[in-house]
């Protein structure tokens, strides 16, 4: 028999933990985009560096996030493989504040996204054992949607400007250390190893785990799925959706639409806002409504974000509106979490939303940004609001072709399908 106090005891504190780890991985990821400002004449840095940095950065991401999701399907051994991964980007993060110039700057963002790129499909696919079926999309959606937006969003732009103006840039990447390792401290003591995990979640998890394909074969056999491919599609758009926005906004907001820096900060502000809200609202969603409807809803809503900020007249008006429809980032656990870890077996949970998130990474993080820029340059800036609102509108349509993956759904059906008509 399973204790269920006990077992929803290590939910809760699996699920606190995991969130600390996946918000801190995107404080340090925007890191770099708070604090380059203060940095830039230092080290002789332009805006093409910048997005150099960041395209490099995604790069590593998508292929360790990919291959070493794989992996850790394969060995069994999720939680050293996770103390690692934090430890060693939060070494390349505080190293960024030694750096002396661009070349060295690049080799150590890069190695912090191979740090970095595993710990989202190793949480989720912890994530998604420990819960239980009725919160399961909200657990994954606190852990990746609210986690980043609160850490990485809202209080990371304050904090970490700050510190760089208290202490200087350097003391501020430094210093970011020090959380990182505190984190490491906590998955160790509190994360299960994943032979205790098992036995506890077993009577909770509903899917068994089954024969596991290596290499070529086991991403092949993964995109013959339906659902798998599909979401694979989705987070290239999506991904394009997102970093097209977040990288151009700010841009935009000063040279096309003439608003003060200050107001630039307070919209983007709302951005990070309506991070948080959705990111638990809309998964929490999903475990009622449906993977399906939710995602095709809440996506044509994300696809209204870019227009708010096009033609929207007033800033005022412009922040609400922003927090109203900046649903995406809630979407993002759908496709890249939930459905797919409900979708295969335990085996390869890891190694689908690895493989999801990788693809995704490449084409939306890397790729698009570059032709974005490229568009903005021969039609005008804001040519990149069309991108990301077509983008998301295409990742609805995508949607649709989902099948549905809510245990709560499935359940209603079930009983729908057993009750003799009357």
């Amino acid at each position: 028999m399973v204790n269920n106090n006990k077992y929803s005891n290590y939910e809760n504190i699996l699920l606190s933990v995991l969130f600390l780890t996946f918000g801190f991985v995107f404080f340090d990821r925007l890191a770099l985009s708070f604090l380059f400002p203060f940095m830039a004449d230092e080290l002789h840095l332009s805006n093409s560096h910048l997005g150099l940095l960041s395209s490099v950065l995604a790069l590593a991401w998508a292929l360790s996030g990919a291959l070493v999701g794989a992996w850790s399907d394969r060995i069994g051994k999720r939680k050293p493989l996770l103390v690692i991964a934090v430890i060693l980007f939060s070494l390349c993060s505080a190293l960024s504040g030694m750096v002396t110039g661009f070349i060295s700057l690049l080799a150590f963002r890069a190695v912090m996204g191979l740090a970095e790129g595993p710990i989202l499909p190793i949480s989720q696919s912890l994530m998604v054992e420990s819960s239980s079926p009725h919160r399961r999309g909200l657990n994954m959606g606190l852990l990746q949607g609210s986690a980043a937006g609160l850490l990485g969003a809202v209080i990371g732009p304050p904090v970490m400007i700050a510190m760089a103006e208290a202490w200087g840039w350097r003391q501020a990447f430094i210093l970011s250390l020090i959380p990182g390792l505190i984190i490491a401290f906590l998955i160790w003591k509190y994360v299960k190893p994943d032979a205790d995990s098992r036995t506890q979640t077993a009577a909770h998890h509903d899917k068994q785990d089954a024969p596991r394909p290596r290499g070529i074969k086991a991403y092949a056999g993964l995109l013959s799925n339906r659902n798998i491919l599909l979401c694979t599609l989705i987070s290239c758009f999506y991904l394009t959706w997102f970093v097209v926005l977040i990288s151009f906004t700010p841009t935009f907001l000063v040279n096309v639409r003439g608003f003060e820096p200050s107001t630039m900060g307070t919209i983007m502000s709302c951005l990070g806002v309506a991070w948080v809200i959705w990111g638990f609202v809309v998964p929490g969603v999903s475990d009622r409504l449906g993977r399906k409807p939710t995602l095709v809803i809440f996506t044509l809503l994300a696809a209204c974000c870019p227009m708010v900020l096009l033609y929207t007249e007033t800033p005022l008006m412009m922040g609400v509106l922003v927090i109203l429809t900046y649903t995406g980032l809630g979407c993002f656990t759908l496709f890249m979490a939930s459905i797919p870890a409900e979708t295969v077996s335990r085996g390869q949970i890891a190694t689908a939303l690895g493989l999801i998130m990788g693809i995704g990474e490449l084409v939306g993080g890397f790729g698009s940004p570059t032709l974005a820029g490229f568009a903005a340059d021969q039609y005008g800036l804001q040519i990149v609001m069309f991108v990301s609102s077509g983008a998301a509108i295409v990742a609805s349509l995508l949607s649709l072709m989902l099948k549905e993956t809510a245990p709560a759904v499935l359940a209603r059906r079930n009983l729908a399908v057993s009750q003799p008509s009357a």
